[in-house]
């Protein structure tokens, strides 16, 4: 596969939605040359939720690890040292967060999608997003906020780790059809290897 062709999955979150900032998160993805292909917008499931943070069997430990480690890097004590534990709070947290309202499903395709995508939007905690990306910018919340108020930390959207994480996701979330393959003008820019089509 040619990177141009990779693809990545973005939900826009309830809070996205309800702070109305559905425009400016697809407006960042599109300004860097990313093309969406596939677009619905749905109330899911605590089943689907858990299900699509679950297509990782890793994805417990990993995440229960993240969220000790991110305390003591502050200085802080973690509420528990069992990443397992930890974890399971966070789901169960993020189940009833992402079926609170209506989410926005997306997939964006171009050159190194995934990657991209998580650049432009910010690591998972808000507060030490950096400046300039979609959470550091629109977003005031921290681990530590979410944990003492027992919810998940609210970060606007969800995107793909990895291309293949991408891959999971985007079988879970999208069938084969509701993916359209199209053209746009600016790929004549960003992947035309001669830039000859311009003075035609």
């Amino acid at each position: 596969m040619h990177p141009k062709e990779e693809q990545t999955l973005v939900l826009i979150k309830p809070d996205g939605i309800q702070r109305s900032l559905m425009g400016e998160i697809i407006s960042r993805y599109e300004r860097a040359g990313l093309k969406m292909v596939g677009l619905k917008m749905l109330v899911p499931t605590p089943d689907m939720i858990e299900k699509h943070y679950t297509l990782d069997p890793t994805w417990r430990q990993r995440n229960g690890e993240k969220t000790i480690a991110s305390y003591k890097a502050k200085g802080l004590n973690p509420p528990s040292e069992d990443p397992l534990e930890l974890s399971g709070k966070t789901l169960g947290n993020l189940k009833k967060y992402l079926s609170a309202g209506p989410v926005i499903a997306m997939v964006w395709e171009g050159a190194h999608a995934v990657a991209i995508v998580k650049k432009l939007t910010g690591t998972t905690e808000p507060l030490t997003s950096d400046v300039g990306t979609i959470r550091g910018d629109f977003v005031i919340d921290s681990y530590e906020m979410s944990d003492m108020d027992g919810r998940a930390v609210r970060n606007l959207t969800h995107m793909s780790g990895s291309i293949k994480e991408a891959e999971e996701e985007i079988g879970l979330w999208f069938s084969e059809k509701e993916l359209i393959s199209y053209k746009v003008i600016h790929e004549k820019i960003l992947y035309d290897v001669n830039l000859d089509g311009i003075l035609e």
